[in-house]
């Protein structure tokens, strides 16, 4: 290969339909090129999340394929577009992509929206970086843009040992929260190095029975326990869904309780990128690493996943 067309082209996974994750594969497309306010990012490590999973199986939000999923990106800027002033050239960065439009991350380079990014905190490396954004913005976004999360107040956060559920419990550990998690029991002694101060074993307890007066709760399950969940709210307060589905028969259950719901997808968000890199240089937030993936395994990454066993994130790791 030369070496014009080494730099003109570049590895994806890509699919061209939907279904089990064999349908992912490698294949070569051409580089893109930042746009205007937009960075090419060499991506190194790419985190893995249910919603990848999802569209690959059918699809969400997202056009038909072909198309190559991902939104987590760590990695360093290739290039910059016109008015990019935040970055340049050679500065490591991380981010999420716009969800759900703007995915392609599971390639060797991505464009996106320069205010997409953060500067990657020094202390931790690409495949740190590259679980976090997606994860770590939906609980920052639910626990502090939405719920407003405070000192003191009572959380319950659903799946606690979860990719989304583990950061949760950081994040709101890190406002001043008593935090309540539910997880298998193999799962406590890891929450609990995490900060959480009661758990429930949703295999041998009902979260339902066992837990009262609580301020907010993080669902992240959605179905029955999300119903269920509104029984431990105090009055007035407040359950957060990132699965904003039946939302308003959920809504006239909660009113007839007297608490409220809100349902939240995740946005890119430079704000909130700071905050997590802020967190992580503090020491406070941290992504536990459940597996890593080389590029060219994309398929068994999302069959891990799948199971709903893993404990923290899968990363795919493309240099």
């Amino acid at each position: 290969m030369s070496a014009h067309t080494s730099t003109a082209t570049m590895r994806a996974v890509s699919q061209d339909a939907y279904g089990p994750p064999e349908v992912l594969r490698e294949v070569e497309q051409k580089r893109p090129q930042p746009g205007l306010g937009q960075v090419l990012v060499a991506v190194h490590a790419a985190g893995v999340n249910p919603t990848d999973w999802k569209h690959r199986s059918g699809g969400l939000f997202r056009d038909d394929p072909p198309s190559v999923l991902g939104w987590d990106v760590s990695g360093v800027v290739e290039a910059v577009g016109l008015g990019v002033a935040l970055f340049k050239p050679g500065d490591e960065v991380f981010g999420m992509l716009p969800y759900p439009h703007g995915a392609g991350s599971h390639a060797e380079y991505v464009a996106g929206p320069a205010r997409a990014f953060a500067h990657k905190p020094s202390g931790i490396d690409h495949v740190e970086a590259g679980a976090l954004p997606l994860a770590a913005l939906t609980a920052w976004q639910a626990l502090v843009d939405v719920a407003d999360v405070q000192a003191g107040q009572r959380v319950l956060i659903q799946a606690a040992a979860g990719g989304v559920g583990h950061l949760a419990v950081q994040i709101a550990k890190a406002r001043g929260a008593h935090v309540i998690g539910t997880a298998s029991a193999g799962k406590h002694d890891f929450l609990r190095s995490l900060g959480a101060d009661e758990l429930i074993d949703y295999r041998t307890t009902d979260f339902a029975d066992a837990v009262r007066g609580v301020d907010v709760v993080f669902d992240t399950l959605g179905g029955d326990a999300r119903a269920r969940s509104l029984t431990t709210l105090r009055e007035g307060g407040l359950l957060v869904t990132i699965l904003p589905y039946g939302e308003k028969e959920l809504a006239e259950q909660a009113a007839q309780l007297g608490v409220r719901t809100e349902g939240m997808l995740v946005e890119a968000d430079h704000a909130g990128m700071k905050a997590i890199a802020g967190l992580v240089e503090s020491g406070r937030l941290r992504a536990e690493i459940a597996g890593t993936f080389p590029l060219a395994d994309a398929a068994k990454a999302h069959e891990v996943g799948e199971t709903g066993r893993t404990t923290g994130k899968l990363v795919l790791v493309m240099r």
